[in-house]
């Protein structure tokens, strides 16, 4: 049975309560400027105790790792280095984020693999990030549209700028929080089910 959840289209998003009020302004601000220097490759200086941080290793590397929740792949790559993005990584990420049901592949928006490693850091997470949905085709999205009302007809998912994941060792909750601090895209949090949406379109929250 495929599981459907709501998925708010990214352009005419019904109003909803700003999370960001629940937040103080200094962490707001600093969140972003973290996330802003991490985008052009700066030093940031991390929020956790360096022994903390996931994924981290020498120099400028910037490493992920997924576990798809349908395919049962495992990727572990070093994405980039310093400015330079690894096109053999890339390639093996966007394979990892394929739509699972069709295999069709899409190039990932690095703006969000940059999300992902971002978050990774400041949660502390040492585990790999639980994939339930990334790269969706339009034929996909269409035939889930017609299953039920929870998705977008104009998904970021379609334009690989959306994932939702969840991490073992992080709360889904602070996850999410973690993202709402960033404030670098959407931020959909589906409790019951266990996951956080992420995309890199403007910042909303659900």
């Amino acid at each position: 049975m495929v599981a459907l959840f709501r998925e708010p289209p990214e352009i005419d998003l019904p109003a909803k309560p700003d999370l960001r009020d629940e937040l103080l302004p200094a962490n707001r601000d600093l969140a972003r400027r973290r996330f802003v220097k991490g985008l052009v490759g700066l030093a940031a200086t991390p929020l956790l105790p360096a022994p903390a941080l996931a994924f981290a290793s020498t120099g400028s590397e910037r490493q992920l790792s997924f576990t798809h929740t349908h395919t049962g792949e495992k990727l572990s790559v070093v994405y980039r280095n310093g400015d330079s993005y690894a096109s053999d990584a890339l390639g093996q990420i966007n394979h990892h984020l394929r739509d699972h049901r069709s295999g069709e592949k899409f190039s990932m928006d690095k703006r969000l693999l940059d999300l992902l490693f971002e978050l990774a850091n400041v949660t502390g997470s040492r585990t790999p990030f639980q994939v339930i949905s990334g790269y969706r085709s339009p034929n996909t999205n269409a035939m889930l549209r017609k299953k039920g009302s929870g998705v977008a007809k104009r998904s970021l998912h379609m334009q690989g700028k959306a994932i939702d994941v969840r991490l073992a060792d992080v709360p889904t909750s602070q996850l999410r929080r973690a993202a709402i601090d960033l404030q670098a895209g959407g931020v959909g949090y589906y409790p019951k089910s266990d996951f956080v949406h992420l995309d890199t379109g403007r910042f909303r929250t659900w």
